[in-house]
């Protein structure tokens, strides 16, 4: 079993910044993809953001310029710097992993969310 824990959410006026984390643990291979979507009050969840293993990223329009994903493979955890906030970035954030288990098992993970809340 995988489990993703994230941290880091909170309340920041609108402006200021927040970094989330969020750490892989379980019978885990290798990790491929990992990033972070979030799901605003009514609205659908979105991406956010995702890194490869390589490093390559890819970020939504609403964030460029102000939000960066980065990955440690080392310690199984990406992070997401959120510069900038606006209120409209309020939101839960989730992470998701794409794992590759010891059995060589592929399957997408989902970390139970953190919520960021930014006043204006």
């Amino acid at each position: 079993q995988v489990q993703l824990v994230e941290s880091g959410g909170g309340e920041v006026q609108a402006g200021g910044s927040l970094r989330l984390s969020c750490e892989a643990s379980g019978r885990i291979f290798s990790i491929n993809a990992m990033g972070w979507n979030r799901q605003a009050p009514g609205k659908q969840r979105e991406l956010v953001a995702y890194i490869t293993s390589e490093g390559n990223t890819n970020y939504a329009d609403s964030v460029k310029g102000r939000f960066t994903i980065s990955r440690d493979n080392a310690k199984k955890t990406v992070y997401l710097q959120m510069n900038n906030l606006k209120p409209e970035d309020t939101a839960i954030y989730y992470c998701k992993a794409r794992v590759v288990s010891r059995s060589y098992d592929v399957m997408d993970y989902w970390g139970k969310g953190t919520l960021v809340t930014v006043s204006s």
